[in-house]
C-alpha cells in the first residue's frame, strides 16, 4: 500500500510507513548480524526472534588473501559523479541520500517492478566474498564484501529467453552529486552492462557491506555490483535500476572512450591500455619498496570464468 499525499511527490519517492519501519528492522538486524560476523536468514528477519548462524564465506572468496586495510579501501575510491579527486569524492559523498531505496527491474522478465531493497534483502542470503579488486588505472586491492548472487535476484524477477544483456543504472542525484550537475566528462546517470551469462555467473555478486559492515557511501552503498574478473569501472555503485535487454547497452566509458574502456574490459595483463601498461599493479598498502604485482588475466579468476569466453579473441583490448 502507498500511502496517498496532498504534494506532487512522484510515487517512486512515496514509501509506506510500514514498509518504512519494516526495513529499518532489516537493515539494524542485518548490520548487527555483519558486526558480529554472523548472518541473518531471510525468514528471521520478518520476527522479532532473530536466529543468528555463521556468515557463509563464497565458495569462490580467498582465504589466503589479506585484506587490503579497510581505511584505504573507504578513502580511496573512484565516484566521479562527486569529484574527480578521491578524497574530495570521499568528503561528498556523505550527503548521498540512501534511505529509502528501491530498484526498478524491468525488461525481458515475466515480473519487472520497483522493488524496496529490504524486500529485496529479506529474501537473499549474505555470504562474505573476499575477492580482488583491480582497477584500470593498475592498482588493485583484496576486499571482504558482504553480499547476494546477482543471479538470485534475476531469477526472483524471471529472465525471459529473450533476455541476452543486463544494464545497471546508478543513482541521478545532481542537486547532491556536483559532476552530474555540471554534466562533466560523462553522460549521467552512470550506466554499465554484462552480458546475461556473466550476470549469472556465481562470482558476480550485489554488494550490500564490507569488512562485517553495511557499506560506506563512497564505495557504492548502499547496493553495488562487483564483477571481480573485470576492470572495476564495470562494478557500478548505487543501484537503483536493472534491465534484462535483447541488445548490448550502451554504458558510460565506452561511450566517452570506446578506444579505451570496452564494453567487456576484462583483465587482461597483455592487452595495455592506450595510455599505460596493464602487465603488473600497485597493491594498496603494500608499501613503498614492495615490488609491483603481475597482474593475471581475468584478475585471476580464469580457471571460473575462462569458458565465457572461449570464441573470443583475448589479444585485443574488449
Amino acid at each position: 500500500m502507498i500511502i496517498k499525499t496532498k504534494t506532487d511527490i512522484p510515487s517512486s519517492e512515496i514509501t509506506d510507513p510500514l514498509i518504512f519501519k519494516e526495513r529499518r528492522k532489516i537493515i539494524k538486524a542485518i548490520l548487527a548480524a555483519m558486526a558480529a560476523g554472523v548472518r541473518i536468514s531471510p525468514a528471521s528477519a520478518d520476527n522479532n526472534n532473530l536466529a543468528w548462524a555463521s556468515l557463509p564465506k563464497s565458495e569462490f572468496s580467498a582465504n589466503s588473501l589479506t585484506p587490503t586495510p579497510a581505511e584505504l579501501i573507504k578513502n580511496y575510491t573512484n565516484y566521479y559523479e562527486f569529484a574527480f579527486n578521491k578524497q574530495d569524492s570521499t568528503k561528498l559523498a556523505q550527503n548521498l541520500r540512501t534511505d529509502p531505496w528501491s530498484v526498478e527491474i524491468n525488461g525481458e522478465v515475466e515480473k519487472p517492478g520497483s522493488y524496496y531493497l529490504e524486500d529485496i534483502l529479506r529474501r537473499q542470503t549474505l555470504q562474505e566474498c573476499i575477492y580482488r579488486f583491480r582497477c584500470v588505472e593498475a592498482w588493485s586491492m583484496v576486499v571482504p564484501w558482504v553480499g547476494f548472487s546477482l543471479s538470485s535476484l534475476l531469477k526472483m524477477v524471471k529472465p525471459l529467453s529473450t533476455a541476452r544483456f543486463v544494464k545497471f543504472t546508478a543513482v541521478h542525484q545532481p542537486e547532491i552529486m556536483p559532476r552530474q550537475h555540471n554534466n562533466a566528462m560523462l553522460e549521467w546517470p552512470y550506466a554499465e552492462g554484462l552480458r546475461i551469462d556473466e550476470a549469472m555467473h556465481p562470482l558476480t555478486i550485489l554488494a550490500v557491506g564490507m569488512y562485517g559492515d553495511m557499506l560506506p557511501k563512497q564505495n557504492g552503498a548502499p547496493l553495488r555490483l562487483v564483477v571481480p574478473w573485470k576492470y572495476g569501472f564495470k562494478s557500478i555503485k548505487a543501484i537503483v535500476k536493472i534491465e534484462l535487454l535483447k541488445k548490448p547497452p550502451v554504458t558510460s566509458w565506452s561511450q566517452f572512450a570506446p578506444n579505451e574502456y570496452g564494453f567487456y574490459s576484462n583483465v587482461n595483463p597483455a592487452v595495455a591500455h592506450p595510455r599505460w601498461s596493464q602487465s603488473s599493479e600497485r597493491q594498496l598498502g603494500s608499501g613503498f619498496f614492495t615490488p609491483r604485482r603481475q597482474t593475471e588475466l581475468f584478475n585471476g579468476y580464469g580457471e571460473q570464468v575462462a569458458s565465457l569466453y572461449r570464441d573470443m579473441d583475448l589479444r585485443h583490448f574488449f
